[in-house]
């Protein structure tokens, strides 16, 4: 047992944030904290960590359990730099060495070689240099390059003040000295909230191979499915625990809710059947007693309750767009730097009507700058234009942050609607869960998810043909995330998202602009394709460096191998090396040609050219699978001839 919680309650201005919960966490737990913005998940999590005390009930910890916990509220040493901020999870092993040092020290000068305090020493000893491996005092400067690196520093920035970092990137070296201080239990409130969607990717990968316990808040479903086993949810004041990962957990608790109804509908039927008898035969003396058997029946009877559930939710959808021009953007050789930092060169991009796009790529890579210089909220070099009766609605990244606090909800919405929509204004904000004297609550007193919905509910308020959203979904439970997805699915605009959030943006985009190096690179896909064209060429490229650096681990084993034996592998390997040649040529030249097409069909005079051709989209996507299923060939040969490198000694 890591840590128990048992009939815990806690109480702020009179509502109950907890009432009489309770849960044991095991070690290797890896926990997913789910429930709507509000339910109390980083409050949990604060009761966890000590911040915050119960008003009843008890929190009991193994003895010895280090805590690590990323908060949203950072308290960190501005002034340090980055790879300072992650060294300083090693601040246990500094202290160890310092102790085995100064032990050493002490035998140099002693001879009492048989007494219970050179004993004692010896065992001392033995526990912290063991205790220094466990940590992995011997590969500190390694794995901090490794986690940073990882987390999207270049070694570039390692030794930069933390200052000069954003908000968000502030929030990676805090994760990074987390990880590396690898805490017996491990809180995470929203840690992919400002990763792109590699550092994600690599983040889930981390803690998938760690042992660590785990207990993670995150409104990203993909990384729950990937990083945990088990599901919590917080509602109403109490807690309901599956043994499962999130997408399964959705399932069960849909079917228990369902089976719990049914199941209650069915004992109330038996209920009123039951006070009928009682009432048919109370008045007979001949059947009093039988009636007072059933009363006593029914007093006995447990009474099936069903889970309650917060159905609150945001329901909403977008006017219809009015008609624009065919070309709706259009950025021509654009080029921005800040100071010598050069964000986007050349960079080439037409967005027309109808389109569905998603800007990926890393942190830093220009993705907002291109979003905000099409816009005109930022000044750049080379030619950037909107197109004909261009109706703009913006969701900038700080779009909630930017909201006037002295103002309510209320006058927030009514002060940038149209004269005709004022009148609307407490149905509208209804409709994105303001309700009753929330619509008069203070925009610096709301949570960032009830700012993110305000800053939401503003873009309704006139007719919008080019749907510009920056990381629309960071403030978002999983729930409202669900409404805007499902809205924007009937938006009929163009729409333009820049986002991290794979199950936010699957299904939604039909197109993907990759921003890496400077430069952008549209795929005719979605996020989906995205992902499995990264993930290959990623993992040629880690092979590729594998085969290169590798070193057989068999050791002496290997060189008992027989001549004939020898001689074979060796055959083989040069077969499959040269198979592994022929595969790898194919698959360059179907990249080739796909990349061509897709430059080409993002050409609004070369995608007429080729839509003449009714065989075209056809061959395309004929070939695309073509490429995908080469891949496949590749991976398997490469697994083979790495297990023949293997086998045979140098």
């Amino acid at each position: 047992m890591i840590l128990a919680i048992s009939k815990a309650s806690l109480f702020f201005g009179g509502r109950a944030i907890f009432n009489k919960i309770g849960f044991q966490i095991n070690p290797g737990d890896r926990i997913g904290l789910v429930g709507r913005n509000g339910a109390g998940k980083s409050t949990l999590l604060k009761l966890i960590a000590g911040d915050y005390h119960l008003d009843s009930g008890t929190i009991s910890k193994a003895k010895e359990v280090r805590v690590g916990f990323l908060r949203q509220d950072l308290k960190l040493d501005a002034k340090k730099s980055i790879v300072e901020i992650a060294r300083g999870a090693f601040d246990e092993l500094t202290k160890i060495n310092s102790r085995i040092e100064e032990i050493n020290r002490d035998f140099e000068s002693r001879t009492d070689y048989e007494s219970k305090s050179y004993n004692a020493l010896i065992d001392e000893l033995s526990e912290l240099s063991e205790r220094y491996g466990l940590l992995g005092g011997e590969s500190i400067d390694a794995n901090v390059e490794l986690v940073l690196k990882g987390l999207g520093f270049t070694r570039q920035t390692f030794h930069n003040p933390l200052h000069t970092f954003s908000g968000g990137w502030q929030m990676r070296a805090e994760l990074a000295r987390l990880l590396l201080q690898k805490p017996e239990l491990l809180l995470l409130d929203e840690p992919t909230n400002h990763l792109d969607i590699e550092s994600i990717i690599w983040l889930e990968h981390h803690l998938s191979e760690s042992k660590q316990t785990l207990i993670v808040v995150s409104h990203d479903c993909t990384f729950l499915d990937n990083v945990t086993t088990r599901t919590i949810e917080i509602t109403l004041g109490k807690v309901h625990d599956f043994n499962v990962s999130y997408s399964r957990y959705v399932e069960l608790r849909t079917d228990l809710r369902e089976k719990q109804l049914a199941t209650a509908k069915n004992q109330e039927k038996e209920i009123k059947q039951t006070e009928e008898l009682i009432e048919r035969f109370r008045a007979k003396a001949s059947k009093a007693s039988f009636a007072q058997s059933l009363i006593k029946k029914l007093d006995r009877l447990e009474r099936i309750e069903v889970d309650k559930e917060d159905t609150s939710a945001m329901h909403f959808k977008f006017q219809p767009a009015p008609r624009s021009g065919k070309v709706v953007a259009k950025a021509e050789n654009v080029r921005k730097s800040y100071g010598n930092n050069l964000v986007l060169n050349k960079v080439d991009l037409e967005i027309e009507r109808g389109d569905r796009i998603a800007f990926v790529g890393q942190n830093g890579q220009g993705k907002s700058t291109l979003v905000k210089a099409l816009l005109k909220e930022i000044s750049a070099e080379g030619t950037l234009t909107l197109g004909h009766n261009i109706l703009l609605g913006y969701f900038a990244q700080d779009q909630a942050d930017e909201l006037e606090g002295s103002l309510t909800a209320l006058q927030t919405i009514e002060d940038a609607a149209p004269e005709n929509m004022r009148k609307h204004a407490r149905s509208l904000l209804g409709s994105f869960m303001f309700r009753g004297e929330d619509v008069e609550k203070k925009v610096k007193v709301l949570s960032g998810g009830e700012r993110g919905r305000l800053a939401l509910c503003k873009l309704l308020l006139k007719p919008i043909n080019f749907l510009v959203m920056d990381e629309p979904t960071n403030h978002l439970d999983i729930n409202s995330k669900g409404v805007l997805k499902k809205s924007l699915l009937t938006f009929d605009g163009t729409l333009l998202v820049v986002s991290h959030d794979r199950e936010f943006l699957k299904g939604l985009v039909t197109k993907t602009v990759e921003f890496r190096d400077q430069r952008v690179k549209t795929l005719l896909g979605g996020i989906e394709y995205y992902l499995e064209q990264r993930k290959l060429k990623n993992m040629r490229a880690v092979e590729a460096k594998s085969a290169a650096v590798k070193k057989r681990k068999q050791g002496d084993k290997n060189k008992d191998l027989g001549y004939k034996e020898r001689k074979q592998l060796e055959k083989d390997l040069r077969s499959l090396t040269r198979k592994l040649e022929r595969i790898e040529e194919e698959i360059e030249n179907l990249e080739v040609l796909i990349e061509d097409w897709d430059k080409k069909l993002a050409d609004s005079s070369a995608y007429m050219e080729l839509m003449k051709d009714p065989d075209f989209y056809p061959n395309y996507e004929k070939q695309k699978e073509e490429l995908s299923s080469k891949m496949n060939i590749w991976e398997e040969i490469q697994i083979k001839k790495n297990h023949l490198e293997q086998l045979l000694p140098s």
